[in-house]
């Protein structure tokens, strides 16, 4: 198999007998080796004595008190946060686990930031067996957030951190500033001829996705399958929709805030003006292999999922809204 995306950090867990990573030492020092955390040269003896002893130990209690010493305040709060997520992973049987208590928890005061990284890795391990760099690419979406460039037919979205350090880095080259063209154009998109060097690429995040080629859809389709199949334990289908004009649609979920709102206005009964309708990139139909999980208020009817982007062309995916999102029957009982 291929190797991909090693800065998941899914080199440093291992599996559970369930199929889960389990939440080992070795991942809770590459959080404390993030530079957010290493104390700098300015720091007081109190933090780096903290830091010291998680890095000989990890999993070593702190006492409250210990942090009251930090001088720094918002370095004190740092801690705070780290270590109060530290305790909800090490509280958990697996990744996993720690990933869906963290989301039907309310999500206070988890940072986005550590998020986005359990994501990343629950999907590395969900996708370990997969070979095709479109699935993969369109993945990305669920940890990445994504610009958009609209050109000549194309819905090219690109790695936005990427593009920012490019934009800010160098200008764009003198013809991509005549033809009035955006970052994302300076890009690789994946295509069949380039698709083979995803895999050496995977860590660079450097590969546009044309989402309105059928791939890059049927792409993210499948890794929508992979993520809700390996974290709900639920088969699902999804397929790409020209549009939404099912007379009896009876439940969505958006994929982000933009498709979230742009939902809600549809379930109203408002109608979307041109500007709307643009900013709605992708529908997708969503069904349960068992109709026993499902809803009753549902049935057999498919769960709409619809991905927009905001008004500054960008896409932040919040995975999230897949797992408290959809009509399960338990949840519903």
């Amino acid at each position: 198999m291929t190797e991909f995306w090693v800065s998941s950090g899914h080199h440093l867990t291992q599996r559970t007998e369930g199929g889960g990573l389990a939440v080992t030492d070795e991942l809770i020092l590459a959080y404390l080796a993030r530079p957010e955390l290493v104390p700098p040269d300015e720091a007081c003896e109190a933090e780096r004595a903290l830091h010291a002893a998680l890095m000989a130990d990890p999993r070593c209690p702190i006492p409250r008190s210990d942090l009251q010493k930090i001088a720094d305040l918002d370095a004190r709060e740092n801690w705070e946060v780290m270590l109060a997520f530290r305790d909800r992973l090490l509280a958990a049987r697996s990744v996993e686990a720690a990933y869906l208590a963290l989301i039907r928890g309310g999500l206070q005061g988890v940072p986005g930031l550590f998020l986005n990284q359990l994501c990343h890795l629950i999907l590395r391990n969900a996708l370990d067996a997969c070979d095709d760099p479109f699935v993969l690419r369109a993945a990305e979406l669920f940890f990445r957030p994504q610009r958009v460039s609209l050109h000549e037919g194309a819905v090219l979205l690109a790695d936005a951190e990427v593009i920012e350090a490019r934009e800010g880095s160098a200008p764009l080259p003198p013809l991509v500033g005549m033809l009035g063209k955006e970052a994302a154009n300076e890009l690789d998109v994946l295509n069949d001829e380039n698709a083979w060097t995803y895999w050496s690429r995977s860590d660079a995040f450097t590969v546009a996705l044309n989402l309105a080629s059928q791939k890059a859809r049927d792409g993210l389709a499948r890794a929508i399958e992979s993520f809700v199949g390996h974290l709900l334990n639920a088969e699902v289908r999804v397929e790409t929709r020209d549009g939404l004009e099912d007379p009896d649609w009876r439940w969505f979920v958006g994929l982000d805030a933009e498709g979230t709102r742009l939902g809600n206005a549809l379930w109203n009964g408002e109608a979307l003006d041109a500007a709307a309708r643009e900013r709605l990139l992708v529908v997708f139909a969503l069904t349960f292999a068992d109709p026993a999980r499902v809803d009753p208020r549902v049935g057999d009817r498919p769960v709409y999922l619809l991905l927009a982007m905001n008004a500054q062309k960008s896409v932040t995916l919040k995975p999230h809204n897949l797992v408290v999102g959809l009509p399960l029957a338990d949840r519903a009982a």
